[in-house]
């Protein structure tokens, strides 16, 4: 690290874009996204992006949407670290005060080498006016140590549970991080002034954890991994203090991000891979194929708190979609973001239905879109 400004551990501010180098026609790679919803409507969307792949060249960015997603602008605000430093795994989330939070993880990041710096650290900024199309954001604060890639949730006790990993599968291995290097529950019993790390699951065979947090009707945390095998299970009955031996949650996946969440009906949304069911997942992490192509997202409501899963809304059948990111507006209306083709087609998409059409299987509802374009770049253009 040569230049002093190139400090994983000190803040890149939220700032304006710059058209040259962050506006559409001049960005190659891009993924990992999330969404948010403002209260009168307005659609919030960000992924990241720059150079051609996971580097020291990425940066966050941020986009609206004021007519359901139809069309959106260009990036409105972007983290962009300086020199090697890297923000990346973005998650937008309001908190209970209606504030919304844009999170991001920062690395050191070396050129041709290392992208993980074995350290990482989450930060986040609000915005009381994610209303308006030009939101003004306060100032970034170091959350925890890691990277979070998943919104958190508010517990009945109304602290804040944060889903936050240091990852065990990439990068140094530093020893004074040896008791974080799980996945994690970072906890906010202040409103989001301070936080702390509440305990960690330790799920074997878990793939950058990519963990999601759901508080069960019996008091129970339910938490569950990204794995080789598909999706891990860990459970607390201490409020994340102490979690039980990670094991096989038996719903399947290709090693990818899923998501899970609580809708406003008190039913659960899951988002999968419906190709790669648990038998399958299982036999194929036997034979040692831990990466498996990325297809059928598919939309599932469980109505029995986890217990079995019904419905079976097919989002998109295509091979390279991934990393599902969800949010329910105060109609219903539930938006689901995802990926596709990030080196090839660099899009970015959008599913818009409701709670029937996943229990139908099928359009149930006037308000179903699939395949609903956020942004496409064409792909990266320069290989290296």
């Amino acid at each position: 690290m040569n230049d002093h400004t190139e400090d994983p551990m000190s803040p890149a501010e939220i700032t304006v874009p710059d058209k040259n180098k962050h506006y559409t026609a001049n960005r190659q790679f891009q993924g990992i996204p999330g969404i948010e919803c403002a209260p009168n409507g307005r659609l919030w969307a960000t992924w990241y992006s720059g150079g051609v792949n996971e580097g020291p060249d990425n940066y966050v960015l941020l986009v609206t949407s004021d007519d359901n997603g139809k069309t959106w602008t260009e990036p409105v605000a972007v983290v962009d670290p300086p020199g090697n430093v890297r923000a990346y795994d973005p998650v937008l989330w309001h908190d209970p005060q209606g504030r919304m939070w844009m999170f991001w993880a920062q690395s050191y990041s070396e050129k041709d080498g290392n992208i993980h710096d074995g350290r990482a650290g989450v930060w986040g900024a609000w915005t009381k006016d994610s209303n308006s199309g030009k939101p003004v954001f306060s100032q970034p604060v170091r959350i925890a140590d890691g990277v979070m890639m998943n919104k958190p949730i508010i517990l009945s006790s109304g602290e804040w549970a944060m889903p936050t990993a240091v990852w065990v599968c990439t990068g140094p291995k530093l020893e004074e991080l040896k008791h974080a290097r799980f996945s994690n529950m970072t906890l906010s019993s202040d409103n989001g002034k301070t936080f702390q790390l509440q305990g960690g699951a330790d799920v074997p065979h878990r793939s950058y954890d990519e963990h999601m947090i759901i508080e069960k009707k019996d008091g129970r945390l339910w938490m569950l991994v990204r794995t080789e095998y598909g999706i891990g299970q860990s459970f607390s009955s201490d409020k994340g203090k102490t979690w039980t031996p990670g094991e096989n949650s038996n719903l399947g996946g290709p090693n990818s991000r899923f998501f899970i969440r609580r809708l406003s009906s008190d039913n659960l949304l899951l988002i999968n891979h419906a190709d790669i069911t648990a038998e399958k997942a299982v036999k194929l992490f036997i034979e040692g194929k831990t990466w498996r192509p990325r297809s059928h997202l598919t939309a599932f409501i469980s109505e029995d708190d986890g217990a079995t899963w019904t419905g079976g809304l097919l989002l998109d059948e295509r091979e390279g979609v991934s990393y599902p990111d969800g949010v329910q507006d105060k109609d219903g209306a539930i938006r689901i973001i995802y990926d596709y083709q990030r080196y090839m087609e660099g899009a970015i998409l959008m599913a818009s239905f409701k709670e029937e059409d996943v229990l139908s299987g099928k359009p149930a509802s006037k308000d179903l879109q699939l395949k609903m374009l956020v942004n496409k770049t064409g792909g990266v253009r320069e290989r290296k």
